[in-house]
């Protein structure tokens, strides 16, 4: 019997929406066990599985350093633990943006030189409004918009980046693309490392961050086709995580992987976001991609 788990969070232990059909897939192969598994349950014995694929482990941000430890103790793990741990900093970003992939530009604040506020302000942009978020977190948790002209929206601001920095955690600031408001994001998925499909994904952000529940919008998906331009940066950025995983695994090939686009100033798609570790697919918009994953998932055993 092969026994396969997909390791998911207590925010959802029997798996998402989106994930079941892929348990579904798996178990009618015959000889093949497929279980969900909460990762950081001590009663799972993780050597146990032929293959672990990490799905929904939503509740890594706030004990990244626990997390990656358990990936790296897993014995098969896909996409594996090195690739995770270059991907759940998006610190990852400066790195595409070296290998000159279109990113949005990004001022780092790092924790270990004790910004003043007036050194945060005097880092935040002059115009327009801007992001605030921290290099470790999950979808838009510890993250803020603001305007960059308002004073009131500006001192929010430095409080937010101080608080995060107090915390040790290093700080991102963007400038906000309003083209999102109207277009949204474009979510590109490849399942065996070719595309499988896109979507559009509503704006989140509606205002600052101040800690309160219902800050954020209803994440809206929708069908949306991918353009040749979107295709081109997305297969880019692909073809870069290949090489990453090369460099840190014995992997071949990456599992799944999901390219977020937003159009930039210019009109031309820029990459918000890149997620190789445990991201939503989207597989209800695309039909047979949960059964794509479960037979890309099954080759890894092969």
């Amino acid at each position: 019997m092969t026994r396969i788990a997909l390791a998911t969070s207590n925010f959802h232990p029997d798996l998402t929406e989106d994930d079941v059909p892929v348990l579904e897939a798996l178990r009618k192969h015959d000889g093949v066990e497929a279980v969900a598994a909460i990762w950081d349950d001590p009663d799972v014995d993780w050597s146990s599985f032929d293959l672990v694929v990490l799905r929904s482990t939503w509740d890594y941000s706030s004990r990244r350093e626990e997390f990656l430890a358990w990936a790296k103790s897993v014995p098969r793990l896909v996409n594996p633990a090195g690739l995770v741990e270059w991907n759940t900093d998006k610190s990852y970003l400066r790195e595409l943006a070296d290998a000159s992939l279109p990113t949005i530009p990004t001022i780092w604040l790092d924790p270990a030189r004790n910004l003043s506020s007036r050194a945060v302000h005097t880092r935040m942009p002059a115009h327009g409004d801007f992001v605030i978020k921290p290099t470790v977190s999950r979808g838009s948790r510890d993250t803020g918009r603001y305007e960059a002209g308002e004073a009131h929206s500006r001192g929010l601001a430095i409080r937010h980046a101080v608080e995060l920095l107090k915390d040790e955690r290093h700080v991102m600031v963007q400038p906000y693309l309003t083209q999102v408001d109207t277009e949204g994001e474009s979510v590109l998925v490849y399942i065996d490392g070719e595309f499988s499909h896109s979507v559009r994904k509503g704006a989140m952000l509606q205002g600052p961050f101040r800690g309160m529940a219902g800050l954020y919008k209803q994440e809206e998906i929708s069908d949306r086709e991918a353009t040749d331009a979107e295709r081109a940066v997305a297969d880019r950025v692909v073809a870069h995580a290949r090489e990453v995983l090369h460099r840190v695994s014995d992997e071949q090939e990456l599992l799944y992987a999901r390219v977020d686009l937003v159009p930039g100033n210019d009109g031309e798609p820029v990459v918000i976001e890149f997620e190789v570790a445990e991201p939503s697919l989207f597989l209800a918009f695309k039909p047979g991609a949960a059964e794509k994953l479960a037979e890309a998932i099954l080759a890894r055993l092969a």
